[in-house]
């Protein structure tokens, strides 16, 4: 449940906390969480809706949903969208009632042949679902979108917190209205407090299309995806669901330590997914929140961004999903500056000029040294990530790195922030370590600047590895090798800004690394503007 006061300013879609993305009739919705009132949580939070024909330009439309109903009257908090068959979409919300209990609603298209479906119509017969005996009255929100289960029922799940145990609640119901609680939960956690956002989808285990969220045979997965507000952290479990008998089993429980699956190491929280098939896709959004103080939240006007919609699919591995910006953020892409052949030698930086540097798309392929080279950990598993890439690690010299990028860095590097790898060996396996050191940022002293880190196993014969950087004013989403791992960071330079942003490609290791090819290109505005009058935000 986050809040939006108005879309950030920055040339890439920036919003709130999504509710119900959706593709309907050549359109996509995007429902989030706003107050209109202020750029801070309120008592009044909002259904906000912009539609899109690529994902990337957006107009804003009137709201959605608005507190007017007593189950409704203290919040529309975040809920799915659900597309019914004869292609009638619906919606799940969770309703903040006159006792602030969280209940969950129904709301459908007024008008189905208008493909922005501009106005919603509440249930009469709201609220549908109300918190059962075994989770706390306002600690039950989030419904997923829903799906068919083989014996033509429709299933949802709710997130919930009974004492300190998270819990998954599933419904069932034959026509939407009508659900029942199943008498043992989806999914529960100890020590974990409220779960929230849960998410629940299949993916291929032999392609990159994504798939219909009811499908459940032997060419697919499934993920359960859990947002714990504890950790304000997304972690997601691949397992087996059957539906005939309400069972997901996750192939690793949840440790609450690094070695736990998050979509996303760096700031990312309250993500949902949904089935475009329109280009037959699985698309991730994530929420990211402020570095800074609320103070300066509210002098600006607005808090909370959205990352670039991302797709996502099933590693070859079957052990992690990959993700990747979704191919129309390209279609921003203006001037072009490449590197070939160029050689890092230990301790060298090298600036990629000729971009924008504070608003940029870049890719860079590094070749590898041998990687028996890299330096020994003997056990991986007694050793945090985030703490490694964390000072004074990252500045020390390594064997195969550190090596990556330096974005939004000023001339003199005072400010800068470092994306990079590591080679590291064990006795059975290879790793590399991915990080986004924030501590030199900004000079501004009352910001958060935790750094993020996380491993992933890489193949012993690997000669190159790519690295992915989406740069705009504030912020940076990082995509390492094709997507195996993903980092958000969140900074707020006071030098390297506009014009005098600047990028550096660096190699701190031991080892030289080669740059085989580095694409940069500046990046132009989206489009964002109120429905019948286009503007740049």
């Amino acid at each position: 449940m986050f809040l939006l006061k108005k879309i950030d300013s920055e040339c890439l879609l920036h919003s709130a906390d999504p509710n119900a993305p959706m593709y309907y009739k050549g359109v996509y919705h995007f429902f989030y969480q706003h107050n209109p009132y202020a750029a801070t949580f309120g008592d009044k939070i909002i259904w906000a809706h912009s539609v899109s024909s690529d994902l990337i330009n957006w107009i804003h439309l009137n709201n959605a949903l608005e507190p007017s109903e007593p189950y409704d009257i203290n919040s529309c908090w975040s809920g799915s969208a659900t597309i019914l068959p004869g292609e009638k979409p619906v919606i799940l919300y969770t309703g903040i009632d006159h006792n602030k209990h969280q209940v969950q609603n129904l709301a459908t298209p007024k008008n189905l042949s208008d493909p922005f479906l501009r106005e919603w119509t509440k249930h009469p017969q709201n609220p549908l679902i109300t918190p059962p005996n075994e989770v706390e009255e306002d600690e039950f929100r989030d419904p997923t979108t829903a799906w068919h289960g083989k014996d033509g029922k429709w299933r949802v799940i709710i997130g919930a917190q009974k004492g300190d145990e998270g819990k998954v609640i599933l419904y069932q119901s034959e026509d939407f209205v009508n659900w029942t609680v199943s008498p043992k939960p989806f999914f529960a956690t100890d020590n974990t407090r409220v779960i929230e956002c849960p998410d629940f989808f299949p993916v291929y285990i032999n392609s990159t299309n994504g798939v219909d969220t009811s499908v459940e045979n032997s060419s697919v997965r499934h993920v359960l995806k859990i947002s714990y507000q504890s950790k304000q952290h997304d972690y997601y479990f691949l397992g087996k669901y059957v539906s005939d008998k309400e069972n997901f089993v996750p192939d690793e429980k949840f440790t609450g330590t690094s070695k736990d699956l998050r979509f996303d190491y760096g700031k990312f929280y309250a993500s949902k997914s949904f089935f475009d098939y329109a280009k037959n896709r699985r698309i991730l959004w994530g929420w990211v929140n402020e570095s800074d103080t609320t103070q300066d939240d509210i002098e600006k006007g607005w808090a909370g961004l959205q990352t670039i919609p991302r797709k996502v699919w099933l590693d070859k591995s079957g052990k992690r999903l990959m993700q990747w910006p979704i191919e129309e953020v390209e279609n921003l892409r203006g001037s072009k500056i490449s590197i070939t052949g160029k050689k890092l030698e230990g301790g060298s930086t090298l600036e990629v000029s000729g971009i924008t540097a504070s608003q940029a798309d870049v890719e860079v392929l590094f070749e590898l040294p041998d990687l028996e080279s890299g330096e020994l950990l003997e056990d991986p598993s007694e050793v945090d990530p985030q703490l490694l890439c964390s000072k004074p690690y990252a500045s020390r010299n390594g064997q195969i790195g550190p090596f990556g990028l330096l974005a939004l860095a000023s001339k003199d590097l005072t400010e800068q922030t470092a994306v990079f790898f590591q080679i590291y060996k064990t006795p059975n396996r290879h790793l590399c370590l991915m990080c986004s050191d924030h501590s030199r940022s900004s000079l501004r002293q009352d910001l958060d600047k935790t750094t993020y880190g996380t491993f992933f196993d890489i193949d012993p014969n690997l000669k190159e590895i790519s690295l992915r950087s989406l740069i705009d004013k504030s912020i940076i989403e990082s995509f390492g090798d094709g997507g195996r791992a993903s980092i958000t960071s969140r900074v707020y330079p006071l030098l390297a800004i506009k014009r005098d942003a600047h990028l550096y490609v660096f190699n701190n290791g031991s080892q030289s690394v080669i740059i085989s090819k580095l694409n940069a290109w500046s990046m132009k505005q989206a489009e964002i503007g109120l429905e019948g009058s286009i503007r740049c935000a």
